[in-house]
C-alpha cells in the first residue's frame, strides 16, 4: 500500500551530517566488486571537458577518465529516455526490448516493463548484491509490474515519472512505495533541489551497504530541461557566457511543475551550473568510497542516456554539446545516440586508456553479469565489454540497431564503419535510406547511398530482420518491411 510522508530539510541535514562526521570505520571487503553506474540525462558527447568541452570544465569526471578508460564509440539504447533505459537494463536493442518509446500512463508514470522481464539488477540480486536506484525511473508506475522494486532494485528513491522529472523543485518524490511530500517546494518555493536530496539518499545507500557487494544505479536527472540550479552554482557562471539567452516557460497555473519547463533568464549560465553540480556530485561519490576504504573494490561507469536536448531554452550549439557529431536528442544521427562512457576500476582497468571499441547500452547487461560471476541470459543482443576494460581479446558486434517511434519513425544501423539511417519511415513514399562512412565522416555530412547500393541493400535487410513486432509500440507493418 502506498503511503504519503513528509520529508525535506530534516533528511538533508541528517544526511549531510552523516557524511561529515570525520573518521569512519573502514568496511570489510566483500568477495564481489561493488558496481556504480552513473547515468546522466541528456548529456551530450561534447559536454564533458575530457570529451572536448571548452567553455567550462568537469574536473571530477575528467579525473575518472584519467584513472580509467574512455570510450569513443559507445552508444545509448535510443534517442530518448524510456527506451534507452529499457535497453540498458534488459540487454536488448530497441527492436527487441519491451519499452521502445516514451508512453505515459495515468495517474503518473510511463508504460511498465512487463512482469517476467529479465533485467541485470535482478541477476545481480541473485548473485547476492544489494541493489539501489536513485534518480529517474520512467519504466512503470509505483505498484505496477514495472515498479523498480519488481525489476531488480531493493531500494528506489527519486522520480518515478519522467515527465514530472522535468521539474527540479518538485512537490514529491518516491521512496519505494512511499510518496515523499516536499512542502519546502510548495507555493513556488525553492526549498529543496531534488537532485541534491536524491544524491544524499544515494550516499546513504553506499554507507549502509559498505560491507556488502552492492550495485547502485545513479540515474540523475541532470542536465535535462528544465534549466534550473541552486543560485550558488549559477553565480559561478553569471555573465561569463555572453550573449546570454533567456527562455519563457510555464511559471503558474495548474500545470506548473507538472512537466512543462519553467522560465530561465540565464540559460547559458544555468546549463554550465547544472553540469558543474553533476560533476561535483560525482566527486562526492568517489570521496565517499575512499572514506569507507572500498574504492579499490568498486567499478564506476559513467555515461548518458541520449544526446543533448534543445528543450526548455537549452542551447547545445552554443556549448558544442554534440562535439563533432550531427544531430541532437530524438535523432538517430550520431549526435543523438553516441555517448561518453568512462569506466574506472582501480587495479583492474589500466589508467589513461582510450578505446574505439564499438559498444552500446545492451552490452551493459552481459558485462555486469560477467563482473558478478553470473550466467548471461540467452537471446540478448549484448556482448560483454569486460575484455576491453581488462585489456583482453574483445568480441565484436556484427552490427548495432536502433528504432525510434516519434517524428514519423526512425531506424538506424551501424555495421563496421557504415551507418545507415531511415527517417520518417511511415511516410508515403518512404524516404530513401541514407548511408555514411564513419571512418572519415563521423559528422555524417556526405550521403554515399547512391554509390554503394550493395551495402545499402545488405543493411536494409539487417534492419528488417532486427525488428520484432510490439503490440504497444508500433510502426506500420508496411513501413518496416518495405
Amino acid at each position: 500500500m502506498k503511503r504519503e510522508i513528509l520529508l525535506g530539510g530534516i533528511l538533508i541535514a541528517g544526511s549531510i551530517s552523516a557524511q561529515t562526521q570525520g573518521i569512519v570505520k573502514k568496511s570489510k571487503q566483500p568477495s564481489k566488486p561493488n558496481i556504480i553506474y552513473i547515468l546522466a540525462d541528456d548529456l551530450g558527447y561534447g559536454d564533458l571537458s575530457c570529451y572536448g568541452q571548452k567553455k567550462f570544465s568537469t574536473p571530477n569526471i575528467d579525473k575518472l577518465a584519467s584513472q580509467g578508460i574512455r570510450f569513443t564509440n559507445h552508444y545509448a539504447g535510443c534517442a530518448v529516455s524510456a527506451p534507452s533505459r529499457s535497453s540498458l537494463l534488459t540487454g536488448l536493442h530497441t527492436g527487441h526490448t519491451p519499452i521502445r518509446g516514451n508512453k505515459s500512463v495515468e495517474p503518473e508514470g510511463q508504460w511498465p516493463l512487463p512482469a517476467g522481464t529479465v533485467t541485470f539488477p535482478k541477476l545481480l540480486q541473485q548473485a547476492g548484491y544489494k541493489t539501489g536506484a536513485f534518480g529517474k525511473w520512467g519504466l512503470g508506475y509505483v505498484g505496477t509490474e514495472g515498479d523498480p522494486n519488481k525489476q531488480g532494485f531493493d531500494e528506489f528513491f527519486g522520480f518515478n515519472c519522467q515527465s514530472l522529472a522535468h521539474n527540479y523543485y518538485t512537490d514529491h518524490l518516491w521512496h519505494n512505495q512511499e510518496k515523499i511530500l516536499l512542502p519546502e517546494n510548495a507555493d513556488h518555493q525553492t526549498g529543496i533541489y531534488a537532485p541534491i536530496l536524491i544524491h544524499n539518499k544515494a550516499i546513504e545507500f553506499i554507507d549502509k551497504n559498505k560491507d556488502n557487494s552492492f550495485f547502485m544505479f545513479y540515474c540523475t536527472t541532470i542536465p535535462h530541461a528544465e534549466l534550473t540550479a541552486p543560485e550558488e552554482y549559477i553565480a559561478k557562471y553569471r555573465n561569463k557566457f555572453l550573449p546570454e539567452k533567456s527562455f519563457k516557460g510555464v511559471d503558474s497555473g495548474p500545470r506548473y511543475r507538472q512537466g512543462p519547463y519553467g522560465s530561465q533568464p540565464e540559460v547559458h549560465a544555468t546549463f554550465a551550473a547544472m553540469v558543474t553540480l553533476l560533476d561535483d556530485k560525482v566527486g562526492e561519490i568517489v570521496a565517499e568510497l575512499k572514506k569507507l576504504g572500498i574504492e579499490k573494490n568498486t567499478i564506476i561507469i559513467f555515461s548518458s542516456d541520449n544526446g543533448p536536448h534543445k528543450e526548455g531554452g537549452a542551447d547545445p550549439d552554443y556549448f558544442d554539446s554534440n562535439g563533432p557529431l550531427k544531430g541532437y536528442k530524438r535523432d538517430l544521427y550520431e549526435g543523438g545516440i553516441r555517448e561518453p562512457m568512462i569506466a574506472v576500476w582501480p587495479g583492474k582497468i589500466l589508467p589513461g586508456k582510450t578505446t574505439d571499441h564499438v559498444s552500446a547500452f545492451w552490452d551493459v547487461m552481459p558485462t555486469m553479469a560477467e563482473i558478478a560471476g553470473v550466467k548471461t541470459p540467452a537471446g540478448i543482443d549484448g556482448i560483454s565489454f569486460l575484455p576491453t576494460l581488462l585489456g583482453g581479446k574483445q568480441p565484436q558486434h556484427e552490427y548495432l540497431y536502433w528504432e525510434f517511434y516519434e517524428m514519423g519513425g526512425r531506424i538506424a544501423l551501424r555495421m563496421g564503419n557504415w551507418k545507415a539511417i531511415q527517417n520518417n519511415i511511415t511516410a508515403v513514399p518512404k524516404p530513401a535510406t541514407e548511408l555514411y562512412d564513419l571512418s572519415n565522416d563521423q559528422g555524417e555530412t556526405k550521403n554515399l547511398a547512391s554509390s554503394h547500393p550493395d551495402i545499402v541493400k545488405k543493411m536494409e535487410a539487417l534492419m528488417k530482420s532486427s525488428h520484432t513486432p510490439s503490440e504497444v509500440f508500433t510502426f506500420s507493418a508496411k513501413a518496416i518491411n518495405e
